[in-house]
Parts: structure tokens; sequence; C-alpha cells
């Protein structure tokens, strides 16, 4: 038997591949009679197919797949080795539509569904991942999927009991996940002569388990994410995003909140009027403020695990909050200021740049400056009141380049448009320039000091602003300095100040341009319309021409 299984047909592949020594060495230790060393074995086996489609290959001409599946259904075979098998075929899986085929003919859907009843949920969730990896593949039958779990069968009456309902559900929302394939065929199916969506909703409700409530929900979120479920659709609106906003509040445990927040940013990702519904229900804004206060009192933990534990999820549930404004304010300028203003968010982040955490600092200083992207001077003001000029001049010294970097750009977007660069600058301005010169003078990287010049060139787009540039013969040395640098980015971004500075159409134009001449900057000009660089002598050529606009950063 192991001689026929070592040389199995080739089947879809139509032709041998080159079978060393090695592949035989691999199958051969699979029938070893010492337990142990077949555990070795699978563990070698797998290491070695990772990245390798050629071995993946071999392997199965080989019988690698009959023996593994073999292994993985006995009883008799330990955890460890149950576990290991399943990886091997995820991973054989993972290689050509061959590969797919060949798992498939050996009838390894119902062997994972039947690793399914395992309570271990390592074993589980691998079997999950290989079953997933199957059914995204074009080549396996649609068919094959009302096999999924025993009581889930093609559109036709058919009943469940709680465990094996359960079942399905794992195996549907991994199955479902970016699937629209197995999405289109799930939306028909009936339990019960009832649809499966209106299934989910039941088990949505609010007197159900919280993992079923959770799980339920994710099934229809990844159903309408595949496009199966539109996201106008009632079940969607009305009971999938309620449920999940619901497992955001503080009443649940840390882990289901962070999924709730983690399925809930998924979900509304693309759809700017889930974005607005999510907005506005059970104060969703507020809630996911209280993720950043948690643990409250790390010195009231007295138990090193309960401490490692919730330090941890404490981690988790930041993460979770910033993917859930992250989605929250992707698509709509509106509820990004509203959800956020109301809800005394921005307070919270300003503290989350004083963290000792270069992480936190990181995460909340890029939301400040996405929040001052394109924002009303309402919006900018609460920003600086809150964050107060001494933080922010200390953020720009920060020896973290990612926290400097997302400074930056805040200060960027916070002086854009005429009126908010003058008011900022009538307040603020003596500290802002201090900070400029200090940064174009030390040692930092092209993009610091691209991203630095862009701040000056936005300056000097403010109708009383620009003066602190023209009334600063070192500052202006040392935008002449940058217009000859060897980087056409420091160039490009020194030209635009020198536009703004000089347009035409402005009060005491003429002055400026008298004075920038006098400076020899006329030369460094006429230089840059015959640079070799198109991008920078056509940039030049057309700024004389058109007004330069005031440049803002975004990063989503």
């Amino acid at each position: 038997a192991a001689s026929l299984l070592r040389f199995a047909p080739l089947g879809s592949y139509g032709k041998f591949w080159e079978v060393t020594a090695t592949s035989r060495h691999y199958v051969d230790r699979l029938f070893d009679p010492d337990p142990q060393k077949v555990l070795q074995g699978v563990i070698d086996m797998k290491n070695a197919v990772i990245g390798n489609n050629k071995q993946k290959a071999n392997l199965i001409v080989l019988g690698a797949v009959p023996r593994l599946l073999y292994l993985l259904q006995q009883s008799s075979s330990s955890l460890e080795l149950r576990r290991e098998c399943s990886v091997v075929l995820g991973s054989l899986a993972m290689g050509t539509e061959n590969n797919i085929k060949s798992l498939v003919d050996c009838h390894i859907i119902p062997a994972l569904l039947q690793g399914l009843l395992c309570p271990d949920l390592i074993f589980i969730e691998a079997c999950l991942r290989c079953l997933r990896t199957v059914f995204i593949s074009p080549v396996t039958p649609v068919q094959l999927l009302y096999t999924v779990g025993p009581h889930c069968d093609s559109p036709s009456n058919v009943s469940t009991d709680g465990v094996q309902h359960a079942c399905n559900q794992i195996t549907i929302h991994f199955l479902a996940y970016e699937n629209t394939q197995v999405s289109m065929t799930l939306v028909n199916v009936l339990v019960d002569g009832e649809l499966l969506s209106q299934v989910f909703v039941r088990m949505m409700q609010r007197d159900q388990p919280i993992e079923m409530q959770l799980t339920a929900a994710k099934c229809l979120t990844y159903m309408c994410r595949a496009g199966a479920i539109r996201t106008d659709d009632t079940c969607i609106v009305l009971k999938t995003l309620p449920c999940l906003v619901r497992m955001c509040s503080k009443e649940h445990l840390l882990e289901e909140r962070v999924e709730g927040a983690e399925t809930l940013a998924y979900l509304m990702e693309p759809d700017v009027e889930l974005q607005r519904i999510a907005s506005t229900t059970d104060h969703l804004v507020a809630m996911l403020a209280d993720y950043f206060k948690y643990p409250s009192s790390v010195s009231a933990i007295t138990d090193i695990k309960r401490l490692d534990h919730d330090l941890k999820h404490a981690h988790e549930l930041r993460q979770a909050a910033f993917k859930l404004y992250a989605s929250l304010g992707s698509n709509d300028e509106d509820i990004r200021k509203k959800p956020i203003l109301e809800s005394g968010v921005i307070e919270l982040l300003c503290s989350l740049t004083q963290s000792d955490s270069p992480a936190l600092r990181v995460n909340g200083i890029w939301a400040l400056m996405n929040m001052a992207f394109q924002a009303d001077q309402k919006v900018k003001g609460e920003i600086v009141r809150c964050l107060g000029t001494e933080q922010l001049f200390r953020l720009l010294s920060d020896p973290d380049t990612n926290v400097l970097m997302k400074t930056l750009g805040l200060l960027r977007n916070l002086l854009s448009t005429r009126p908010h660069i003058d008011q900022i600058m009538s307040s603020h301005g003596k500290q802002i320039m201090q900070a400029v010169t200090l940064i174009l003078e030390a040692e930092h990287s092209i993009e610091v000091k691209e991203q630095t010049l862009c701040i000056l060139a936005n300056i000097a787009d403010g109708n009383t602003a620009k003066e602190l540039i023209m009334t600063n013969d070192d500052m202006l040395q040392k935008i002449k300095y940058y217009m000859g640098h060897s980087n056409v980015k420091l160039q490009l971004a020194a030209t635009f100040c020198i536009s703004n500075l000089i347009w035409n159409e402005e009060d005491g134009s003429q002055e400026r341009q008298d004075k920038l001449r006098e400076m020899g900057f006329v030369d460094i000009l006429h230089k840059l319309t015959q640079a070799p660089d198109p991008n920078l002598s056509d940039r030049w050529v057309r700024t004389v021409h058109h007004k330069t606009h005031t440049i803002v950063i975004k990063h989503l």
C-alpha cells in the first residue's frame, strides 16, 4: 500500500516532475512505525514546502496527500501531529491550481470538515485556513461548498442543532472573507426553510451568547464586503452594524471589544453611509475614547499574569480604536470633524503624544495631522489649544523620525488657507520660525528637510505671515541655499517659497522682488529654468505664470 501511495498517478499535472531522493525521503518518513519520527518528518516537510512549488508538486506526485489526510483523521494520532498535518496541507494548497485539484481529488474537504469537530481551537483554525485556501481557488467546484458542515445544504430545508450550527458559523465566516464566489453561494442557502442571512440576524439578538452574536455579525460583514449583501440591506443597517457597535461598549470583555471594533471598521470602510450611521449610533465615538483609558491603574494589578494579559489587550484596544477612527473618517470630512470634536478625542490624542511609547506618539500625532487636513478654523484652533505650543515644539525635536515627520505634517496642515496661516503665525510665528531654523540647520534626512521647506512655502502664502520670512535674512539665505541644492526635491520645495513671495498680484510684491533680486536670487532662478531635470525647470516656468497654491498633506 505504501508503495502504491508513493507513486500515485499524476492526474491533472500532465507531466512528470523531477522527483529527488530528498522528496522521497520526506514521504517515506510518514510511514515510520515510530510516531515521534513521523511527527518530526511532518515538521521537516512543512519547512521544506514553504515557498517551494516544485517541492510541493514532488510530494503530491509521490503520494504525500493521502497519507497526511490519513494521519490527520486518525484518533490515535497525537494532537500535535494532526496540527502539523493540517499546516502542511494548507501550504500545499497555496501552490498551483494543479495542487488544489489534486487535494480536492483526494477528498481533502470532508477530512478538514471532520477536523472542525475537534475541541482544539488551534487545530480548527489550521483546518479552516486550509479550507479557505481551497475554496478561494477558481478550480474548486462551487457545489462542494454545500458540504460545509453537516447541516448546511443547497437551497432546501435542513435542520440544525446548537453545536453543529456554531461549527457552521465559524466555517462560513472563514470561507466568506474576501471571497465573492463563496459569499454569493451562501446568500442563497436555506436553513429550516429560512435564508442563512436571516438565521444570522436571529443569532445577533441580545439574548443570544455574545460569541454567537459576534460570529454571526462577522459572517454577515464578510458576505457584505464580498458583494453578496447590499450595504443598505436592513440586515446590515439595522442589525449587523448596531450589533457591532454594541460590542464596543465597556460592558463587554476586552477581547470582545477589540473584535467588535475591528469588524465594524472593516464593514463600513468603503461605505460613507454606513460611516454616517455608525457615527451617530449609541455614542460610538465616546465609547472609543474609553479604549485608550485601559488599564486605568497598572499599580493596582498585583497579579503578573493578569498584568501581562491586560497590557496586551490595552495595546489591542488602542489599535482597534485607531482602525475604527480611520474607517469612520475615511470618506467624509464632516463625520471626521463632528464625531471627533464632540467626543473629546482631540484631548485624548494630544495626551497620547506625551506617551513614553514612540508608537503611541506616532499614532497620536498622525491622527491629529489627518484631523487638521482641510479642517475649519475651529478644529485647528482646538488642536493647537489642546496640544499646546510647548508640546508641539517638543515633538519637533523628538528623537523618533516618524514622530518628527508626522508633526511636520500636522504643522503643514494647520498652516493652510491664508486666514488660518496668518492667524496662527500672528500668535506663534516666532516659535515656528525658530523650529524651522533648527531643523534646517540640523542633520536630518532629505524627507524631513523637504517637509520643513514646504511649511515655509505655506507661511510664504499668507498675507501677513510672509513678512516673517522677508524680514529674516538668515532664513532667506537658507532658502537660497536649498534652491541650489543637489537634491531636486529640496530645490522644488525651496522654489515654492520664492514663488509665493514674489507673486505679482499681492500687495508689496515689488518690494519683495527688489530685495530678493539684491540678494542674488535672480541668478539662481535663471539657472533653474535651464535645469536638466524637467520636473524642476517646468515647475519653475509654470509657477512664474500661475499662482502656486498652499501645499497641504494627507496620509490616511
